[in-house]
């Protein structure tokens, strides 16, 4: 019998970095990322949460420089994900 991969959740604190926040260039490079995983991804800003695989999603988070939201990834690559993607968010520095 075929075992079923465990799910797992991940999730950090990441802080706004980039000047000009997660504005529509930078924010559709993410919600790109976030696609690539195996795990679903939501970013959670003062007990919303919305979803990191869409960009619209990610725009109405509206994120500016120094804020900070929680990245939570559930799935079996969530570990992965959450740190991959807070790298993301760290190198956007236009």
């Amino acid at each position: 019998m075929k075992q079923r991969a465990r799910s797992t959740i991940a999730i950090r604190e990441v802080t706004i970095v980039n000047p000009l926040g997660l504005h529509a260039r930078p924010a559709a490079e993410f919600a790109k990322r976030a696609r690539a995983f195996h795990s679903d991804v939501s970013l959670i800003k003062n007990g919303e949460r919305y979803s990191a695989e869409s960009l619209i999603d990610i725009l109405r988070a509206n994120l500016n420089q120094g804020e900070t939201f929680t990245l939570e990834a559930t799935g079996r690559d969530a570990d992965e994900t959450v740190e991959e993607l807070a790298k993301v968010v760290a190198g956007f520095k236009d």
